[in-house]
């Protein structure tokens, strides 16, 4: 039986340090590498120093060009038999190049999250106006749903959006499958090791700087909420982690004020289990939460947004409390700080929604089966996405034609 392989195009080179992304792609990668594919990882981006070697697992890393046919040589040599594309924008760069060189391979596109879901929330909070269909039909969503379409599949994180793409943009089903982050189950011995209750201390929140709704959360933590905590609980730290903290970022910090930005988390479990309370107060986002599932599985109870809850708990009743109002956040942040009866109980519940909603082993051999089903039957699938034909043929040959424009000119520069 021959290796089947796979190129992932990647928006950048994987950070499971830095982002919820970035952990994202490793699960993804670990399924294909687990199902004996020869995985090839491509990317345009420059690589940071905070970039996994993904060598170290035997995975061939190349180097790509925007707008440049040196990719056609490279993807038609490689002849895989599936493409993934890490996020619509890089669907839309080099998809059309995909089709043309190695029609017969499966397309597959991880949205990571809704980019226009997201786009239209902080559209919707910068007019402080209710989000509706008006901000979700945004000029992002003809783009990322023209690439959904375009695509043989779509890995969707989120239940959530997974009902907004079929009931409000009428997507059918068959494009979409539903995969959200997946993680090992916690043991009753790791539950054990963790820190107690009274061994934790201060608040914690995290998320990467370059992800406008961290830091508007932030923002937002600091101005409204922070000084209502502390007022109460004057003794207490907020503790703030993420990669890529930029100056504006770092004047935030505040010794008199005991809210302290920290930066990168080498290791997050450790500064997790060493905090009693996680915070979320995001205010417009989408997909899933890396911080609420970071903070589940290390034990720590939180405090969240509506936004930040979206999909995270099915039916579950949730790791700490929801609240929206900056007041009303507050107390509850309060009150599961100081009371250890309901600080136990949302743990449990946190560790109860990581080993029945996240466990991985619920997913990956669904997950390989469909793509094998769609592998071997690709023409009959894509008779059933005339739109996705449609969009193919219009749309590609608009990008095609701009970026064999932008190639000229840079030729020529």
């Amino acid at each position: 039986m021959t290796t089947k392989k796979i190129l992932i195009i990647g928006f950048v080179w994987p950070e499971p340090k830095s982002s919820a992304a970035g952990s994202r792609m490793m699960q993804l990668i670990d399924i294909f590498k687990t199902s004996n594919y020869l995985i090839t990882f491509a990317s345009p981006c420059a690589k940071s120093d905070n970039a996994f070697d993904l060598s170290s697992l035997g995975i061939n890393q190349e180097s790509i060009l925007l707008n440049d046919s040196s990719f056609d040589e490279f993807i038609k040599a490689l002849k895989p038999d599936i493409v993934m594309f890490d996020r619509f924008m890089m669907e839309e760069q080099f998809g059309w190049r995909v089709q043309e060189q190695c029609p017969k391979a499966l397309r597959i596109l991880d949205t990571e999250d809704l980019h226009c879901l997201r786009k239209g929330r902080e559209m919707a909070l910068k007019d402080q106006a209710l989000f509706d269909k008006s901000y979700l039909f945004n000029d992002i969503s003809k783009r990322e749903l023209a690439s959904i379409y375009r695509c043989d599949l779509s890995i969707i994180i989120s239940e959530e959006e997974i009902e907004i793409l079929k009931n409000q943009f009428k997507v059918s089903e068959h494009l979409l499958y539903y995969l959200p982050f997946l993680t090992d189950v916690v043991s009753m011995d790791a539950k054990r090791k963790l820190p107690k209750f009274k061994e934790r201390e201060h608040f914690i929140t995290i998320g990467n700087f370059l992800h406008a709704p961290n830091y508007d959360a932030v923002i937002f933590l600091k101005d409204e909420i922070w000084p209502l905590i502390r007022k109460k609980l004057p003794q207490t730290e907020m503790h703030i982690y993420g990669a890529y903290a930029t100056e504006k970022v770092l004047q935030l910090n505040s010794k008199n004020e005991s809210f302290f930005i920290k930066g990168f988390a080498e290791n997050v479990n450790s500064v997790m289990q060493n905090a009693k309370v996680c915070l979320a107060p995001l205010r417009f986002g989408a997909g899933l939460k890396g911080k609420l599932i970071d903070a589940m599985l290390n034990g720590t109870p939180c405090v969240m947004t509506t936004i930040a809850a979206e999909g995270m708990f099915g039916g579950f009743e949730p790791n700490g409390f929801i609240a929206d109002d900056a007041q009303q956040f507050a107390n509850k942040a309060i009150e599961l700080y100081t009371d250890k009866i309901f600080w136990n109980g949302k743990q449990k519940n946190g560790f109860n929604i990581m080993n029945v909603r996240y466990d991985k082993q619920l997913f990956i051999s669904d997950f390989v089966f469909k793509i094998n089903a769609i592998l071997n039957n690709l023409q009959v699938h894509r008779l059933d996405n005339f739109t996705g034909q449609m969009l193919q043929h219009h749309t590609a040959q608009s990008t095609k034609f701009m970026s064999k424009w932008i190639e000229e000119k840079n030729s020529k520069s």
